[in-house]
């Protein structure tokens, strides 16, 4: 029987089948056994094949290939992994210009995180209901500049009705994870879609108020119209992955397209002679946020960053 897992607790998993039944399973005893150098081989968003048993409980005794996944270093064990999801076709990433502030900084880590995990990100600029005409301004500079780089950008607002069919359009048949800073809406956004999962949402959102965001469990919820979403705990820790200097450059859209320009193959594109980023930004064809966000994260400091001006 196949099915895909939905909910994860260390040692059962539950497993929706496409007829919405779902089957608690045990994982096989081989798979301890495999090499695989993570704390957990079997994740929410996996596909696996089970088998039934006598009791009416499942044993999963394959996994399909995942076509991407996020994870994080295991807390004491620091050449193991944990993963978290997998499988995910897309990322919203809820950000707000005010109550809270959401900073370049944090957007640009999370994207070029999400760059690593090879997911594709939509920046949802919500509670456009509560800005001023100056503060709309600023969110269509934001759009324009995460548009040139290849991001989708979406604007919402739950007390005013605004894109709320065209999200959960975007949804549809979809397996989506939602993310951003504590209040920036994310709770009321996933209920306009799924109003059915507010009691449990609101129930996980206050779980991570109370200091419980380290856990390392994640779920999954389905929709009615189709596809399901992701809450998973541990996605605010992507700061947790240690990158090098290589990755980090890659992961800058904007900036990998320069790599092989440069007059040296492992420029870091922040001090070297003929370095063609260095030039772009001073053309300005890379927003000077960006590349100022990128030089702070190679020195590991780009969360001390909070200035919303564009220059």
């Amino acid at each position: 029987m196949e099915g895909i897992v939905i909910k994860s607790t260390g040692s059962w998993y539950d497993v929706y089948q496409n007829d919405t039944t779902v089957v608690k399973c045990r994982l096989r005893g081989q798979f301890r056994i495999k090499g695989i150098k993570n704390t957990n081989p079997v994740v929410v968003g996996d596909r696996v094949d089970f088998i039934l048993e006598e009791d009416g409980n499942g044993q999963i005794v394959d996994i399909a290939p995942r076509k991407n996944y996020i994870e994080r270093k295991a807390t004491n064990l620091s050449k193991i992994n944990h993963l978290i999801a997998s499988n995910i076709d897309q990322v919203f990433l809820v950000v707000t210009l005010k109550q809270p502030r959401t900073s370049l900084g944090f957007i640009d880590r999370f994207l070029m995180a999400a760059e690593g995990f090879r997911i594709p990100v939509c920046l949802i600029f919500n509670k456009m209901d509560i800005y001023s005409a100056d503060e709309v301004a600023v969110v269509h500079e934001l759009e324009d500049l995460y548009a040139k780089v290849g991001y989708e950008c979406l604007e919402y607002s739950v007390q005013k009705p605004l894109n709320q069919d065209l999200l959960k359009e975007k949804m549809k048949n979809r397996v989506s994870l939602f993310s951003g800073h504590s209040g920036v809406g994310k709770s009321a956004i996933v209920n306009t879609v799924e109003p059915s999962l507010n009691l449990r949402i609101g129930e996980i959102s206050a779980a991570h108020q109370k200091g419980k965001h380290t856990t390392t469990f994640a779920q999954m919820f389905p929709l009615a119209n189709g596809g399901f979403i992701v809450d998973t705990p541990g996605i605010k820790e992507f700061g947790l992955i240690q990158y090098s200097k290589e990755e980090i450059r890659d992961y800058f859209p904007e900036i990998r397209k320069y790599n092989n320009a440069c007059r040296f193959d492992n420029c870091t594109h922040t001090h070297e002679p003929g370095c063609k980023v260095i030039e772009a930004v001073e053309n300005g064809e890379i927003a000077l946020s960006r590349y100022n966000n990128y030089t702070a994260i190679l020195n590991d400091d780009d969360l001390k960053i909070e200035d919303w001006k564009l220059k």
